[in-house]
């Protein structure tokens, strides 16, 4: 058990080095050696667990998609805001994101790295197709095409951000986001209950952590 759990940290510890060199420099610029001597490992206990540089970039952006922050809501399309708030709050602040965002944006890289876009697409995809069956989402909307013209924007906003304020309005703009994007889409008399505020992204992490730590302090 203890050689497991030394595993897991050391693979942890791998993935946060990368993440901080490739956010920083970018996948081609990033070497094997800075992310070693960032992660205090040696070479054997990488390449356990990633093969290759491009193995670890692909870590970095399966990361992208996991996350300890979703709580079942009333509404699918309240869970789906609460998606793009909790990934706004936590972009940047977290290095493994901030690395997925710059190593999906590598054009010259796809055809090795892939991408994190696709999969934040298609589960956008599924979250609408079951709203619209719920009756949340409007009937003519085509939930891939929303996905597809979500993820557009995101990854606009995501740049802007960064360019213009360092992303420290990152939550102010993708509640913009949901703002202006939400009426095209939503049964109104869903819109109404809907809450895109800006702070919201703060509020759900800071209720999943509640909820994790009163789960650990239960009484088995």
């Amino acid at each position: 058990m203890a050689q497991q759990q030394r595993a897991v940290r050391t693979r942890r510890a791998v993935l946060e080095a990368a993440a901080a060199v490739f956010a920083e420099r970018g996948y081609a610029a990033a070497t094997i050696a800075e992310i070693l001597n960032r992660a205090g490992v040696t070479k054997g206990a990488l390449y356990f667990h990633f093969d290759s540089k491009a193995a670890l970039a692909r870590g970095v952006l399966q990361e992208q998609m996991r996350t300890d922050c979703h709580l079942p809501r009333e509404l699918k399309l309240q869970e789906w805001v609460d998606a793009g708030m909790t990934l706004a709050r936590r972009l940047p602040r977290e290095p493994l994101l901030l690395a997925g965002v710059r190593l999906s944006a590598d054009l010259d890289g796809h055809e090795v790295l892939g991408s994190a876009w696709p999969a934040w697409a298609g589960l956008t995809s599924d979250v609408l197709t079951e709203a619209q069956a719920r009756g949340e989402v409007l009937p003519h909307v085509v939930p891939e095409e929303t996905a597809q013209v979500f993820l557009g924007a995101w990854i606009g906003v995501q740049f802007v951000s960064q360019a213009v304020a360092g992303w420290a309005d990152l939550e102010e703009r993708v509640a913009a986001l949901y703002d202006h994007l939400l009426p095209a889409i939503a049964a109104p008399a869903v819109l109404v209950r809907l809450d895109t505020a800006p702070d919201r992204g703060a509020r759900v992490i800071a209720e999943a952590r509640e909820k994790s730590a009163a789960l650990t302090a239960a009484p088995a």
